[in-house]
């Protein structure tokens, strides 16, 4: 049984809220520097594994759409395991979507995020 608990958005470690604010910038390069470089993004039913590979994979999706995106709850299941919840509005398949982006951190970086609604 796993021990999840409430996060304050204000208390989500540094490279968590650091990575989010790049990618919703659109800042593929910044984003991508967050994770390590083994790293594995699994999103849309796709995995991306590297840093190149998440490179792209950043520039695809920020180029798809325009959006904006507002974390709006976060929760942890241990120290390097955070969920964080988003509201994204925009130009998209149905205009509006919570994604829930989870974490897995290794020695303050990403090494794992796995993006699902």
């Amino acid at each position: 049984m796993t021990n999840t608990r409430a996060v304050d958005l204000d208390h989500l470690p540094e490279t968590v809220t650091a990575y989010l604010a790049a990618h919703n910038a659109h800042d593929t390069t910044t984003a991508a520097s967050f994770f390590t470089t083994d790293a594995t993004v699994v999103d849309d039913g796709r995995t991306h594994k590297g840093t190149e590979a998440i490179t792209r994979w950043a520039e695809e999706t920020g180029n798809a759409f325009t959006y904006t995106a507002a974390p709006v709850r976060a929760e942890t299941v241990g120290a390097d395991r955070y969920t964080v919840v988003q509201h994204l509005e925009g130009d998209f398949p149905g205009g509006q979507i919570d994604l829930c982006h989870h974490f897995t951190l290794r020695e303050g970086r990403i090494a794992g995020l796995v993006i699902e609604p």
